[in-house]
């Protein structure tokens, strides 16, 4: 696990958080020595010291010479404490006027931090495996979501929320033709799709009829957004071209099978001729944009199709190829509810086209238009 030691010491403390939140670690307790929670953890006594630090940082532990490390008898910034939720918001305050001052705006900024949050979750469902980060609430009605991985999408799930605390968007990443078979199955009530047909030269619409013949719904465009080769920093292999995949040099990473991407990446290998054989990690396989790009920024790879949004959150470079359709596919049943119009009436205002505007590499001209299909 050591390669994934930036966050690593993130994950040892959020733990260790928990544990003093839900009370299994009380006011005076002892953590563990650092050889000994490193072992644990499989990384370095320096990693663990970084969590130890930032815990300290936040006011949970106290070092005491000869006596190791305590939980402080009064955490400060405990999640339980007034104090540290005024403390919280201060450093959250602190942080948008530094970046306003900066010359970013407040859409800027709260996009930046949607996006971190979103990096953060995605590294503890890798850790988890459960994946239960990306889930919605249970509370409330919830709306289903299925199918294609997005930034917007976990945008859209946190503004629906807050628009309304009892309806919630429940998100799962299963690619955009793993969408279509959940509305199929009645498993999911949308699914998002990115689905480029190589016959009719055409986005999501041939997809949608094929898969679910007879059924009358709407594609509600959500962006058009810029698909591309995400490189290291500096493009330090002059990769330019889809054809550079078959480099001896390249280390490849891929998506998922049914995923738009691995869709359209699969029909342009086979236009150029180039076969899969002929990628060094073609069968490395992840299921996410971001998973992609921490593949790259952690050096598992050098080389990833994913989106414009996905490799600037990494601060990798990017070489764009193609700009994508991204749409929800919504049945007429789905679409007449309260709840699926709330999600109708946060995608089409102007604060999420201004938060989606800010993470560069989307198009909102269109977004909100509907087509229907019988």
């Amino acid at each position: 696990m050591e390669h994934n030691s930036t966050h690593l010491y993130l994950q040892i403390a959020e733990t260790i958080r928990r544990q003093i939140a839900s009370g299994d670690l009380k006011p005076g307790d002892k953590l563990p020595p650092v050889r000994s929670l490193a072992e644990q953890w499989e990384c370095n006594p320096g990693t663990v010291s970084r969590a130890y630090q930032a815990l300290a940082e936040d006011g949970l532990v106290v070092g005491h010479r000869g006596k190791g490390t305590l939980v402080t008898p009064s955490p400060v910034h405990s999640p339980s404490s007034v104090w540290g939720w005024a403390s919280l918001v201060n450093r959250a305050e602190q942080l948008l006027l530094e970046a306003m001052a900066a010359g970013h705006d407040v859409s800027e900024v709260e996009t930046a931090l949607s996006v971190a949050v979103m990096r953060y979750r995605e590294m503890l469902a890798e850790a988890d495996t459960a994946g239960q980060a990306q889930q919605g609430s249970a509370q409330g009605e919830a709306l289903r979501f299925a199918g294609s991985n997005d930034l917007v999408i976990d945008l859209i799930a946190r503004m629906v929320s807050e628009r309304s605390p009892d309806h919630q968007l429940s998100v799962e990443y299963s690619g955009s033709i793993g969408g279509l078979i959940a509305l199929a199955r009645k498993t999911a009530d949308i699914a998002g799709v990115h689905l480029w047909d190589e016959q009719t030269d055409s986005y999501n619409v041939p997809f949608v009829r094929r898969i679910l013949p007879g059924r009358r719904l709407v594609l509600l465009h959500l962006v058009r957004r810029q698909l591309g080769l995400m490189v290291p920093p500096g493009n330090p292999q002059n990769v330019h071209a889809l054809e550079h995949l078959a480099k001896p040099d390249i280390r490849f990473v891929n998506r998922q099978p049914g995923s738009g991407s691995r869709v359209w990446l699969d029909a342009q290998l086979k236009r150029i001729d180039l076969a899969v054989e002929d990628i060094h990690g073609y069968d490395h396989e992840v299921t996410t944009h971001l998973a992609v790009a921490q593949a790259i920024s952690q050096g598992e790879a050098s080389l990833g199709l994913g989106i414009y949004s996905a490799a600037s959150s990494l601060g990798l470079s990017f070489i764009p190829l193609t700009d994508e359709k991204f749409d929800l596919v919504i049945p007429e049943p789905v679409w007449r509810q309260p709840y699926a119009q709330e999600l109708v009436q946060v995608i089409r205002s102007e604060r999420l086209k201004q938060a989606v505007t800010a993470m560069g590499g989307y198009g909102v001209e269109e977004t909100g238009q509907e087509v229907w299909i019988s």
